[in-house]
């Protein structure tokens, strides 16, 4: 595969920088215009700011991008719908027609892990959907397949997420909570699933990547990290929003990979924005985090320096 490598990101895996890869599909399904560009410029400040290099991955016309350059992070966030979402079994569809696409979880775990990037930060994962309908998101396949660690919210709050976490158990992946005991439940923090293991510092998440992947050979991890409390929605009031949201769905047959993007705009509808604004910062949330990994993965000579005395 021809992986086109932005200049930045290129010169950081010769020199074996922190990189944090990060998400199409939320710039161009997952927020409106313009308020999608603004966070996708937002989540690269980020991870700048912790002494990272953002890799936002796309597909353009047909080409793999690792780490788009500005005019094309515009050209994604206000031609979104032109951007059909892709999954990791999607990318060669896209590869042969030289089409274009946003990635979601599973591609852009793909995609990362093809360029040597070990750490993603999104919003949150897809899983297993309410019901049975036997739709579960491929994310979870990729996890369990890629040497990667995807931090998150949780996954959607949209999905049923006891079941998401039986899934993720039995993949293989390891799931762990990031200052938490719980399955974070994207709006809210807690979701009443317990989780089995929990870390309190990047230092210890750091080493438990590394015997993951260097010791035991295994794949992904997803790294659960709450949105912040101040950001942080209702637990009841958006219960109910995403009840009424499933049900016009169910009444209109909307199905598929129209799903979740149909749902994220009613509960934004029913909000009046507010979860928008919870997405917007769970995101940053996860894309700090996400680089203080890779910071650590990377080595001492990259940990933040302390003022001398």
């Amino acid at each position: 595969m021809n992986l086109v490598l932005a200049p930045e990101v290129s010169a950081a895996r010769q020199a074996g920088a922190p990189i944090v890869a990060l998400e199409s599909t939320i710039i161009a399904h997952g927020l409106p215009w313009p308020d999608n560009l603004a966070v996708a410029r937002e989540l690269e400040a980020a991870v700048r700011a912790r002494g990272g290099v953002p890799a936002t991955i796309a597909v353009v016309d047909g080409r793999p991008r690792i780490g788009l350059p500005p005019d094309a992070l515009e050209r994604l966030a206000r031609d979104g719908m032109r951007f059909p979402k892709a999954g990791a079994p999607d990318l060669a569809v896209h590869l042969v027609r030289r089409s274009s696409a946003a990635t979601t979880v599973s591609a852009t775990c793909v995609l990362a892990a093809r360029a040597g990037i070990r750490v993603f930060a999104t919003g949150g994962i897809g899983g297993v959907h309410r019901g049975d309908t036997g739709d579960v998101s491929h994310d979870l396949v990729a996890l369990s397949r890629t040497r990667i660690a995807v931090v998150s919210a949780g996954a959607k709050a949209i999905l049923d997420l006891p079941r998401t976490v039986e899934v993720l158990e039995t993949l293989g992946v390891l799931v762990v909570g990031f200052g938490t005991a719980e399955f974070p439940a994207f709006y809210t923090r807690v979701s009443g699933v317990a989780l089995d293991h929990r870390v309190d510092s990047i230092a210890e998440l750091a080493a438990i990547a590394r015997a993951r992947w260097d010791d035991l050979d295994a794949a992904g991890i997803l790294v659960c990290n709450p949105i912040p409390d101040a950001a942080a929605l209702d637990a009841t009031s958006i219960d109910i929003a995403i009840a009424t949201a499933l049900a016009e769905a169910t009444a209109a047959s909307i199905t598929g990979k129209r799903l979740t993007p149909f749902l994220l705009a009613r509960l934004a509808e029913v909000t009046g924005g507010a979860s928008i604004r919870a997405n917007r910062a769970l995101a940053l949330h996860n894309a700090e985090l996400a680089t203080e990994l890779a910071v650590a993965l990377a080595g001492p000579r990259y940990l933040p320096q302390r003022p001398k005395s």
